[in-house]
């Protein structure tokens, strides 16, 4: 840190000790993020745990196996930790003594379960953690009644796509506060020195009893036969003294677990069997051993002794902690597990709940150095929280697709159907680290363009974090040497839309001051988006005219059919978004050459010629998407982009009003004439274009600021001047797109007005859905034709500040449209992001909008403070949808809840 006499040297600002962390773990001095919350909601029912003849995951590994069969990729918990290479396991069980299974996992819907699509049906909430997980606090709320298991499944089942998910509070098990709260904190004393403290919260009105096993077991790596995990010796948890269990892993140090008294004395009964798959139960065939993975159950629930190993040892154990509550009444255990080297100090012992103390208040002091200070105290903990949910959903993914393929060597291979199958042409593919999620549960793998807009606000939390991630995605065992990037774990040659340069772009200004940015991940980062945007350009420009067609892109249901399947009459597809994502991609590429070309006086000729290339691509498609065939995709009768598809030689317009002809207003980029001046190669060039390519130059529009300054900008976007208006006027129009909690994804003129397209002998309409989907395309699970997404709205007003740098205060328009009150592009982008942060803050009623008409999270104490960050919100009322717990890019949310209170300010 640099002191004299013990005091920071002038103009240092000494640094918390949660910074020092993040250097030290940067460093590779102390390893402070090995363990952290990579533990998995759901591992059942994914792809990689599927080795069925027809790819019906949920079927093949339904939640029913889950407590009996020994997972092959990975493994999962309640509100769990483990090491980020997930060999030893930490999560909570329990029983509420009337409950058919002990609870060791959530439960949620399959997708042909739901009526609209997969959810898991449990409540639970992400409140605190450090970015190195020396301080992390969750909480999870369980029914004393019997958990309705059948009931969630038979009314979701009766319900139809037109009625609301039958939720778990619906059931009514809460009523008169009838559960226990229980909270799980851990706090690190030392790297591998890890405290957990258990809270249990009697809530209910009478004395009521739970059974609690906080439960430690060794991932199951030793049946398979497989090489690339590095143990070949089955692992061992066993009895050291009364109170303390040792734990022997061939690729780990010895690890201890200590185990505190029960609340009322004593130690209690420790249990032990292997994490075994149950063959006998499962397929009626002999157990490779007399203990398996369900023993817990069958010993705590069935009352079968002989279940559990009488020689306390095993690769899975649990203390069984029978905690008996009056009303209000909490109790607390205390846990420790610790590397032999790390062994704590008796001193060290003595303060366990100190070091909780001291972990507490540096996690608040780093949280005061990154946050805004004029926060409220309702916005501080919508704030927190969404950083926490960020950092909670971090997982440790393993899916090794050669291996998956092929089968393992002790088991039966799988079925030949799979070999040109799913993900079939993706065997590169060696995935076996810690990857920001878009929800633990409802989406346990990396989706490429999700984990993007997760680094935004990552960016400021933990910078090195973010940048890994970006990089990682490219590198060679994820991108296909065809420079594709996966998408996503159900099938990675499906196309994203190509938001990585911009995150890496926003990543890479986020995290230092400028003169002192992070150049080589830049540098390393463009040199592999190159192979990447090369791929887009020969894949998926299909006449080489500069308009693309990516298929659905991500945004599911919003297209008139599904644009990822073979089109109606073989038609062809020229897509608004696929194309205006294309031009996005260019300026971004262009705004990072221009920014490697210098580095200090130093000029680099290499990036201006790429800065070049970039220009005259995105003038390419730009012009192709305003003029080809006179007017491209924009339709001058109504003053709007649209997707085209061409059937038998004619071009039919698509004429439902969308994102997709919305997105062509991000493209947008300003470039400083003195910054274009300083790069001698580029601006001949730049000239040259502008001077014998008018044809092209006309997409530059050059505007002077300000005369005294010569501060001259060039603009480089889609839209002209006038179409940007005519297209605003449909955005901000509240009968239309513009919704009380932002842009929605459809326009609400097709309520009244549905857009319908018959071809081939079906009619296909878009109306307007402002809730959940009422289609099955992508399985119905989420919905691109009404509500209000937080990832395009954010790049909506990033794009509208560009405009405000280029065209000033003076340009103004209406807002909302037809409310005579006219504003600047800059006033607007911040309406906007206080409509979508509004969504979360209580109005002068105290309600907040994601939670619709449940009223706990307004009026009970103990439900009032938790948020929820969905994956979309309903398009009128701005109830929460979707995935509950998608904090991925719904956490762009906390920027715009700082951004409200530092305008207030």
């Amino acid at each position: 840190m640099g002191t004299s006499n013990g005091k920071p040297k002038e103009g240092l600002v000494p640094k918390g000790a949660e910074r020092i962390r993040l250097d030290e773990d940067e460093a590779r001095t102390k390893n402070w993020k090995r363990w952290g919350p990579y533990l998995s909601e759901r591992q059942w029912g994914t792809v990689r745990e599927d080795y069925s003849a027809d790819g019906n995951c949920w079927d093949y590994f339904p939640h029913d196996h889950a407590r009996s069969r020994a997972y092959r990729w990975g493994e999962d918990g309640i509100l769990g930790i483990t090491d980020r290479e997930c060999r030893i396991c930490f999560a909570l069980a329990m029983w509420n003594g009337r409950d058919p299974i002990l609870k060791e996992r959530l439960f949620g819907l399959t997708n042909a379960q739901g009526n609209h699509g997969e959810d898991v049906k449990e409540e639970y909430f992400y409140l605190d953690s450090s970015p190195t997980h020396t301080y992390m606090k969750g909480l999870y709320k369980y029914p004393q009644a019997e958990f309705p298991y059948a009931q969630l499944l038979e009314e979701n089942r009766r319900r139809t796509r037109d009625e609301p998910e039958y939720e778990l509070v619906d059931t009514g098990v809460f009523q008169e506060n009838r559960y226990f709260d229980v909270l799980v904190e851990y706090a690190k004393n030392t790297p591998n020195d890890m405290l957990i403290r258990v809270t249990v919260i009697n809530r209910g009105p009478d004395k009521a009893t739970l059974h609690l096993l906080p439960t430690l077991w060794f991932r199951n790596t030793w049946v398979w036969g497989c090489t690339h995990e590095g143990c070949s010796l089955k692992p061992r948890i066993g009895l050291e003294r009364e109170n303390l269990l040792m734990l022997n892993h061939e690729t780990l140090r010895d690890y201890f677990f200590e185990i505190g008294p029960h609340p009322k004395g004593g130690t209690p009964p420790i249990l032990f069997t292997d994490n075994e798959t149950n063959l006998q139960k499962l397929y009626g065939v002999e157990n490779l051993g007399s203990y398996v993975k369900d023993a817990f159950h069958e010993y705590v629930i069935e009352g079968r002794k002989e279940a559990i190993n009488p020689k306390h040892y095993g690769t899975k154990a649990a203390p069984h902690y029978v905690l008996e509550l009056g009303p209000g009444e909490s109790q607390t255990i205390k846990l420790r597990l610790y590397a032999e080297e790390e062994t704590p100090s008796p001193e060290a012992r003595e303060s366990f709940d100190e070091i909780f103390t001291t972990r507490i208040r540096e996690t608040e002091e780093f949280y005061n150095s990154i946050v805004q200070p004029k926060l409220t105290p309702s916005e501080r903990n919508v704030v927190r929280q969404g950083y926490a949910g960020l950092l909670w959903t971090k997982q440790f993914y393993q899916y090794i697709v050669e291996d998956w393929l092929n089968g393992d060597p002790h088991f039966p291979s799988p079925p030949e159907s799979r070999k040109n199958g799913r993900n079939s042409t993706w065997a590169h593919v060696y995935s076996r680290d810690v990857l920001s999620m878009p929800d633990n549960w409802e989406y346990p793998w990396f989706a490429a363009w999700d984990l993007a807009f997760h680094m935004v606000p990552f960016a400021k939390l933990d910078g090195r974090f973010a940048k890994d991630q970006l990089v990682l995605l490219l590198r060679e065992w994820y991108m296909h040497p065809n420079g594709q990037i996966p998408a996503y774990e159900f099938a990675f040659s499906d196309v994203n839309p190509p938001v990585h340069a911009w995150a890496a772009w926003r990543v890479y200004k986020i995290t230092g001051r400028k003169g002192q940015r992070d150049r080589d991940f830049l540098e390393s980062m463009f040199q592999k988006l190159l192979l990447n945007f090369t791929w887009w350009v020969n894949r998926k420009d299909p006449d080489g005219k500069n308009l693309f067609a990516g298929g659905f892109l991500g945004l599911d249901n919003i297209g008139v059919f599904d644009r990822s399947q073979p089109l109606p009459e073989g038609g062809s597809l020229r897509q608004a978004d696929g194309t205006a994502w294309m031009a996005f991609y260019c300026l971004t590429m262009l705004a990072i050459a221009l920014e490697l070309a210098r580095d200090g006086e130093r000029i680099y000729t290499a990036y201006e010629d790429m800065a070049s290339k970039f220009l005259e691509h995105f003038v390419q498609i730009a012009d192709a998407m305003n003029s080809l065939g006179g007017s491209g995709l924009w339709d001058e009768e109504d003053g709007f982009y649209y997707d085209q598809i061409k059937i038998n030689g004619e071009i039919i317009p698509l004429r439902s009003r969308s994102l997709v002809g919305v997105l062509p207003l991000i493209a947008v980029e300003v470039l400083e004439e003195k910054a274009v001046k300083s790069l001698p190669g580029f601006y001949k060039r730049f000239q040259w274009f502008q001077n014998y390519r008018k044809d092209l130059g006309r997409q530059i529009s050059h505007c002077e600021i300000n005369l005294t300054n010569s501060h001259h900008h060039y603009l480089l976007a889609i839209p002209s001047r006038e179409r940007l208006i005519r297209t605003l006027r449909y955005v901000l129009d509240e009968s239309e797109f513009l919704s009380p909690h932002g842009v929605r994804s459809v326009s609400k003129f097709h309520c009244d007005h549905p857009y319908v397209f018959e071809a081939g002998g079906l009619r296909h309409v878009v109306d307007y859905v402002p809730g959940d989907s009422n289609t099955c395309l992508f399985g119905g699970n989420s919905n691109w034709r009404g509500p209000v997404w937080f990832p395009i709205n954010y790049l909506l007003i990033e794009a509208l500040e560009r405009y405000h740098h280029f065209y000033g205060n003076n340009f103004r328009v209406e807002y909302p449209t037809g409310s005579g009150v006219l504003l600047n592009l800059k006033e607007i982008a911040q309406e906007l992001a206080a409509r979508m942060a509004k969504i979360f803050i209580p109005d002068e009623h105290g309600h907040r909008a994601w939670y619709g008409n449940d009223l706990r999270f307004q009026e009970d104490p103990h439900w009032r403070d938790l948020v929820l960050f969905h994956e979309y919100f309903h398009g009128d009322t701005g109830k929460g949808l979707g995935a509950n717990h998608q904090t991925g890019w719904t956490a762009l949310s906390v920027r715009m809840v700082e951004e409200l209170a530092r305008r207030r300010g």
